[in-house]
């Protein structure tokens, strides 16, 4: 069943150690990270839930399906928007606006043809590391502890997590490791978080790429727009951004 990750994780404690320690599952995507597949644009995003909404977040997206006819197991993805599916990916927005507890932290690269990783001495691999810490680090708190799910992408998913929470940790300057307590892959269709992360990630990268080839994606955007503010997508957030942060990267 599409939800059955969800429910795995929501039936785990929200608090480990102290009653002021809270645990947030984080739900990572990200769209064009290849290095040469001739799309400029890169995008990375997350999507933060605390761990005991967790359950009631997938619930409401398995019953947005059900309402629009679709099967429970259909995987919620931003290249599947089509005009037939436009109210489905229009409601499953919403669902992530009316969501007080539910935010989003992006990261945007608008040209990647201008990255030059010899100057720097590292690989694409080190760089995109480097970016998925640009995104998290700063909505991560030291008292609080973090499960980090990533979209299973390819087969190297031990190396990206174990390097990841790695990286994460050293940035946290903890090294016993305690606010990541996990970083591990999980799949799109058996999370209905990850598919609302895909979703936003996608419309952050189409938003960026100037793509307006799809009234069904334009229409999402705009939802988005509308509620958070025309210049979301493709502007660095102000600091105070919680709901939904983005930042604009662009190389020195």
């Amino acid at each position: 069943m599409s939800v059955q990750a969800d429910y795995a994780e929501a039936a785990c404690p929200e608090v480990s150690s102290s009653s002021d320690v809270r645990v947030f599952n984080v739900y990572c995507d990200e769209s064009c990270h290849l290095e040469h597949d001739r799309i400029p644009t890169m995008a990375w995003g997350a999507v933060f839930c605390p761990i005991h909404e967790t359950r009631a977040v997938s619930e409401s997206v398995r019953a947005l399906k059900a309402e629009h006819g679709l099967a429970t197991d259909f995987e919620a993805k931003w290249t599947k928007i089509s005009p037939a599916k436009t109210d489905f990916y229009l409601s499953l927005a919403d669902l992530f606006l009316a969501g007080g507890q539910l935010r989003f932290r992006g990261l945007v690269v608008p040209d990647k043809s201008l990255l030059d990783h010899s100057r720097f001495d590292q690989s694409h691999d080190d760089w995109y590391y480097k970016m998925y810490f640009a995104m998290l680090r700063p909505v991560l708190s030291d008292n609080n502890r973090y499960r980090i799910y990533l979209d299973v992408k390819d087969t190297r998913g031990g190396e990206k997590t174990r390097r990841l929470r790695e990286i994460l940790s050293n940035g946290l300057r903890d090294s016993s490791r305690r606010p990541v307590e996990r970083v591990q892959q999980m799949r799109s269709r058996e999370s209905g978080l990850l598919q609302i992360t895909d979703l936003l990630t996608g419309a952050l990268s189409h938003a960026n790429r100037r793509l307006g080839t799809s009234a069904a994606k334009t229409a999402v955007i705009a939802r988005l727009q509308e509620k958070l503010g025309s210049n979301v997508l493709d502007q660095t957030s102000p600091r105070n951004s919680d709901k939904f942060s983005v930042l604009t990267w662009n190389p020195a």
